[in-house]
């Protein structure tokens, strides 16, 4: 069996992967989904955040666990999990981006959507924090570019979780060596709905940084919530490839 270490996306935390929990520890995996350190914190706490200490943080919950780890980064997280693997390659199985931020060595998240259109609704929900530390981002932006097909409630409900996400990491290029990150596999599902990261960016960035399979979702951006049963198949089927390779 395997463990999902979730990490969350921007504005997002533990919370948004509880809807795959059922399905997949029904087939006997462990899901582990914490919020990412700072985040709900004080003006201070969004202020000191970086993407090493993120990752650093998800590295030791990696080295923690005592079945192969499979860590899956939505949206902002895929950051997150990519410089995590270079720290601790070894206690990594496989690296899963959910249509989120694939991005090469020495280029920040800033640096790829520097020249990607945004939704005008986003733009408009987004307001600076704790000095310029932190965005926060209003309701109605949230529900435009991520929710829009999922269901009421649980639109609903996440509009009301978001957090201010701190921005010092979103700006930080990634360091990253073939010895460490690149030697994990890796894998992308895909939203073919996506308005936060169009389906034309989740591919040019499949294309600079070759993924060794790709599962289409027909989903928003947020397909824990719009079709979560769909990307438990999606995330079992990996595991079973992860389960084979450990046995080998």
């Amino acid at each position: 069996m395997a463990t999902y270490l979730m990490i969350h996306g921007a504005w997002h935390g533990g919370w948004s992967f509880e809807p795959l929990r059922e399905g997949l520890e029904a087939e006997g995996h462990t899901l582990v989904a914490p919020d990412l350190p700072g985040i709900g914190g004080d003006d201070a706490t969004l202020a000191a955040v970086t993407l090493e200490g993120w990752a650093e943080f998800v590295a030791r919950l990696a080295r923690a666990q005592d079945s192969p780890v499979i860590l899956c980064g939505h949206s902002r997280g895929g950051i997150v999990i990519s410089q995590a693997g270079e720290r601790a390659p070894q206690a990594i199985a496989a690296l899963v981006y959910i249509s989120a931020f694939l991005i090469p060595p020495g280029r920040s998240l800033n640096d790829l959507v520097a020249d990607v259109p945004r939704l005008a609704a986003f733009e408009a929900g987004l307001s600076p924090l704790a000095g310029g530390a932190a965005l926060a981002l209003t309701p109605e932006g949230a529900a435009a570019a991520f929710y829009h097909l999922s269901p009421e409630p649980a639109r609903v409900d996440a509009c009301a979780r978001l957090a201010p996400e701190p921005v010092a990491p979103l700006a930080t290029p990634l360091d990253l060596g073939d010895a460490g990150y690149g030697s994990i596999p890796r894998h992308y599902i895909e939203c073919d709905e996506d308005r936060a990261i169009p389906l034309a960016q989740q591919r040019a960035m499949q294309a600079a940084q070759p993924v060794a399979s790709v599962t289409t979702l027909h989903s928003d951006h947020s397909p824990f919530l719009t079709c979560p049963d769909a990307l438990v198949e999606a995330l079992l089927g990996i595991a079973e490839g992860v389960i084979e390779r450990e046995a080998a």
